[in-house]
Formats: C-alpha cells, sequence, structure tokens
C-alpha cells in the first residue's frame, strides 16, 4: 500500500512539472509603463521622450533630404517640445495593453501635409548616407511579409526603454534585427534610424 501510494506521487509531481513550461511558454510580456508608472494603452496618445536631456525633444515628423513626401521621423532639436503625441498598435489588440517584446504598429496622432499615413515603416536603404531611416507613410495592421517594414517593438533597456526594428510577423522572413538610434545628418536634423547604438527612451501620456 505504501508502495502504491509513493509511486502515485512520484506521477503527480511529475505530471505537474510538466505542466510548468507551458504556463511559462504562454505567459504574456510584461507591459511598458509610462513616467507615471501607468500602463500604456492602445488608442492614447503618448509622447515619445528621450531620457538623456540636452541633445534634442520629443519626436516629430519633417521633410529631410532631397524630398519632401513622405515625411520621415525626427527627435525636435529643441529640448523642451514634446513632439507630436503616437499612438501604438500592437498585433494582438484584444487585451488594449502595449507590452514589450511585441510586434506593433507606431502611428503619429497628428495630420501630414504629405496627406499620406502617419504609421512609422523602415525605409528603403539610403545610399547617400549608408543609413536606413524609419519614415512615415506605413500600413497598419495586416501582418504578414509584405508589411514587415511597419512593424517594431519596445524593449526594456537598462531601467527604462529603447525602440527596436525585428519584426516577427512573418515566421518565415529573413528580416533585420536592429536598435533605433539617433543619425545627425549633413544639416543637423537628428532623424531615426538604425543603429548601434539605442535611443533610451521614455513615455509621457499625451
Amino acid at each position: 500500500m505504501r508502495a502504491a501510494i509513493l509511486a502515485l506521487s512520484f506521477l503527480l509531481f511529475a505530471l505537474a512539472a510538466n505542466q510548468l513550461p507551458r504556463v511559462a511558454a504562454t505567459a504574456a510580456p510584461e507591459p511598458v509603463l509610462d513616467v507615471t508608472g501607468k500602463i500604456l494603452r492602445t488608442g492614447t496618445g503618448y509622447y515619445i521622450l528621450p531620457v538623456i536631456r540636452g541633445r534634442g525633444g520629443g519626436l516629430k515628423m519633417a521633410s529631410t533630404g532631397r524630398r519632401t513626401c513622405p515625411l520621415d521621423v525626427v527627435q525636435d532639436r529643441y529640448e523642451a517640445s514634446n513632439g507630436l503625441p503616437l499612438k501604438f498598435t500592437p498585433v494582438n489588440t484584444k487585451k488594449g495593453v502595449v507590452r514589450v517584446h511585441t510586434d506593433l504598429n507606431i502611428r503619429f496622432s497628428a495630420a501630414s501635409i504629405c496627406h499620406q499615413s502617419t504609421a512609422w515603416k523602415l525605409g528603403s536603404y539610403d545610399e547617400w548616407t549608408k543609413q536606413w531611416f524609419v519614415t512615415t507613410n506605413g500600413v497598419e495592421g495586416n501582418p504578414g511579409p509584405e508589411t514587415t517594414n511597419n512593424w517594431f517593438k519596445i524593449e526594456k533597456f537598462e531601467d527604462k526603454y529603447k525602440l527596436v526594428f525585428c519584426p516577427t510577423v512573418c515566421q518565415h522572413c529573413k528580416v533585420m534585427c536592429k536598435d533605433i538610434g539617433i543619425y545627425v545628418d549633413a544639416k543637423g536634423v537628428r532623424r531615426l534610424a538604425l543603429s548601434s547604438v539605442p535611443l533610451k527612451v521614455m513615455f509621457k501620456k499625451a
């Protein structure tokens, strides 16, 4: 009798242990928090601000280079400026929470003089500067191989966050994975671009 009870105990322990990895694998990534410690929500406007001050303010749209449209994503040169508010739309919007390590669309909650989408996308490789810049006129939703350039992520970075381009909406697509930082062009414009030096950011409710 004692042997049977002991065998049953080992069996129950093994079954319980076997369930642990499944629970861990399905756990949702932690939510992104704003400067007040509140969870970022979809459909709500936020400013993306640099943590290190003295090099510019929030993010906005601007015409750069040799073309007018679409507008590129840049950092305002004035530190006191919050820039323009943005909204985040995760690939799965059911919970209404913005989480780290999750594919999401980012768009400015403002009108564009170009009459085009204000959603972010990774632009084509710029041969002149040898850079990949973040621009607008992206596509929201419709995750798949045709829209990989429109998906970004927020990742933990030290005690705050960073923006990353590393889309996983297409499991079979070969994509780049790189942090997003600042490239200062010849005119002194602080443009968002793929970089080995990430821009450390925080989020403030608009």
